[in-house]
C-alpha cells in the first residue's frame, strides 16, 4: 500500500486518531502477541470498561500536543455512541467530526474535506455502543499511575500498526489518550474540565463538505 497523503497524515494525527498504514499479518500477529495480565492489571481494564460503557455524553477543552512538541486545543463533545466532535481553536480551525459512522474532517486553510469508516480509528473504542476491551484489541500494558492508571492496546482485528494509550484518573474518569503512529511519533490529547452533560445539539454532529455549494454538483 502507497504512504498516507500528507493531508491525511496531519488531519487525522491533529485529531489523535492516527490512521496507520497497513502491514503484513506475520508483523500483526508478532504485535498481537502480549503477555497475560494479572488480577489487579485486569480490575483496572474492568474498571475502565465499565466507566467508559456508562458514559453518556460529555464536553469539555483539549489539549493536543504533536511529536515535535507542538501544541493546539479546543472543544471537544462527545454523545455515546459513535458521535464526537473536536473543534480546533483558530488560526487551525480543524473540524473532526463522528456522526456514528464516519469520521469526517474539514480543513479550512487546506480547504481539504476526508471522510474514514469510524471502525478504522482507535476512536472507535471508546465510542462503541458495547465497550470489549477484551475483544478486538489486545492490551498491551496496564499500568499504574500516580493519580490513576493507563491501558494501552493494539487493534487485534485489522492489520493496522499503531497503538493507542487511554488515560484515566482513580475515579475512574477519562483524562485524554495516546496515539503512537507506524513511526513511533506520538500524538498525546489531554482532556480538560471534561463533564457529563446531556442535550447536546444533533448538530454538532454532522459535518458535510463545506465546498459544496447548494445548487452546485
Amino acid at each position: 500500500m502507497t504512504d498516507m497523503t500528507p493531508t491525511r497524515r496531519l488531519i487525522l494525527a491533529t485529531a489523535g486518531f492516527g490512521l496507520a498504514a497497513a502491514f503484513s499479518g506475520q508483523a500483526l500477529a508478532a504485535q498481537a502477541s502480549a503477555p497475560a495480565l494479572s488480577a489487579e492489571e485486569r480490575a483496572l481494564v474492568d474498571k475502565a470498561t465499565a466507566y467508559i460503557q456508562t458514559l453518556g455524553s460529555a464536553k469539555g477543552r483539549f489539549i493536543q500536543t504533536d511529536a515535535r512538541g507542538g501544541q493546539t486545543q479546543g472543544d471537544f463533545y462527545l454523545q455515546r455512541p459513535g458521535k464526537a466532535r473536536f473543534a480546533y481553536d483558530g488560526p487551525a480551525g480543524l473540524l473532526v467530526v463522528s456522526n456514528g459512522n464516519n469520521v469526517n474532517l474539514f480543513d479550512p486553510r487546506l480547504k481539504t474535506y476526508e471522510s474514514y469508516p469510524l471502525s478504522r480509528t482507535p476512536l472507535a473504542l471508546l465510542l462503541a455502543r458495547e465497550v470489549r476491551l477484551d475483544r478486538g484489541v489486545t492490551i498491551t500494558g496496564v499500568r499504574k499511575l500516580l493519580d490513576g492508571f493507563s491501558i494501552t492496546a493494539v487493534d487485534a482485528k485489522r492489520q493496522t500498526l499503531g497503538r493507542i494509550q487511554l488515560d484515566f484518573s482513580s475515579a475512574p474518569a477519562l483524562t485524554g489518550w495516546t496515539v503512537t503512529d507506524v513511526k513511533g511519533g506520538e500524538t498525546r490529547v489531554r482532556l480538560v474540565g471534561f463533564e457529563k452533560t446531556s442535550g447536546l445539539d444533533p448538530k454538532l454532529f454532522v459535518l458535510t463538505d463545506p465546498r459544496r455549494r447548494v445548487g452546485k454538483p
